[in-house]
């Protein structure tokens, strides 16, 4: 099967991880030094086969290379165990990403953009802190603060469900550093079901975009690791221009969070009357959301494609 983006491997602190490249489309972009890059990852429990792909192809079609990878033990990538959210380890990937995409042919270093969905979004918002070399953040529904996470968790299935879940996570973590086998659990379910994203509609939500790589599965210790969670705290620290998208009626990342994160960035704000997974390809806020995009870089790094129509600002 022919593809559009060449297969990439990278270190991240001894560990393996793969990465889709996606050069660039034209010649209108390139500087002396080559094409800006967008460097990508998914969000929680999420792999680059599972809707990524028309994001990037949209990105490049637009005169942006674009480096899409999997954090370790998700996806193609290598490490252990497989299928436990680590915020700090997932940063560290990220700024490793960010030294791959760097040195790929045809790539100009100093004009890199951050690119995060969900809780990656996150993410490039804490590694765009304090940075210089960053010429751009697109958080798309970001996660921005764990426990406002947990308070709408809470709301939608109960103070009782939630305990569970917290007891099942704090044996799992205790078994993880005695070596023991950690306990796994369904990354999306239905309504009532023991996993750890439950709205209804998400289940259905999440598979429609699921590659061959992603797993149904997480190590339950999760929500320890979300309930300490706060990129928001980084946001004011961000010299590069942002652009936060934010869906109104997020059941998964809190807007109110995402929004008071992005007024602490200096950021662009656009909003889409939609949920957590309304703006993934398919659904009908996805051009709009990709279109937000396209705009902001070409005001930021000076693009200028003349296939890729300006858009009317109606949101």
């Amino acid at each position: 099967m022919t593809t559009d983006y060449r297969q990439i491997s990278f270190d991240s602190h001894g560990t393996n991880c793969e990465a889709w490249f996606f050069d660039a489309d034209g010649a209108s972009s390139a500087g002396p030094d080559g094409h800006p890059v967008v460097v990508m990852a998914h969000g929680f429990g999420g792999t680059k086969d599972s809707g990524l792909a028309p994001f990037a192809r949209r990105l490049a079609a637009a005169g942006v290379a674009v480096f899409a990878f999997d954090y370790r033990g998700f996806g193609a990538s290598g490490g252990e165990p497989r299928q436990r959210v680590l915020m700090t380890a997932q940063v560290q990937d990220y700024r490793a990403a960010i030294v791959a995409a760097g040195r790929q042919p045809g790539v100009d270093p100093r004009r890199i953009v951050l690119w995060g969905i969900s809780q990656s979004g996150g993410h490039a918002l804490t590694v765009a802190a304090d940075r210089s070399d960053i010429c751009g953040v697109i958080a798309m529904v970001p996660l921005v603060n764990g426990l406002a996470a947990g308070r709408t968790a809470l709301a939608q299935v109960g103070a009782g469900a939630l305990a569970r879940s917290t007891v099942t996570g704090v044996r799992s973590a205790l078994a993880g550093r005695l070596g023991r086998t950690p306990t796994m659990m369904p990354l999306v379910g239905r309504p009532g079901e023991q996993a750890a994203l439950t709205a209804e509609g998400y289940y259905e939500s999440y598979l429609a975009l699921a590659g061959p790589t992603w797993r149904n599965e997480v190590d339950a210790a999760v929500g320890l690791e979300l309930g300490g969670y706060r990129a928001d705290r980084l946001a004011d620290r961000i010299i590069a221009p942002v652009l936060v998208q934010i869906a109104d009626f997020d059941r998964a990342a809190p807007p109110r969070s995402a929004a008071k994160a992005a007024f602490k960035a200096r950021a662009e704000v656009r909003h889409y009357p939609c949920d957590h997974f309304d703006l993934f390809a398919g659904n009908p806020w996805f051009e709009r959301a990709v279109e937000h995009q396209v705009r902001f870089l070409r005001r930021h790094l000076g693009l200028d494609d003349p296939a890729v129509p300006a858009i009317e600002e109606t949101a």
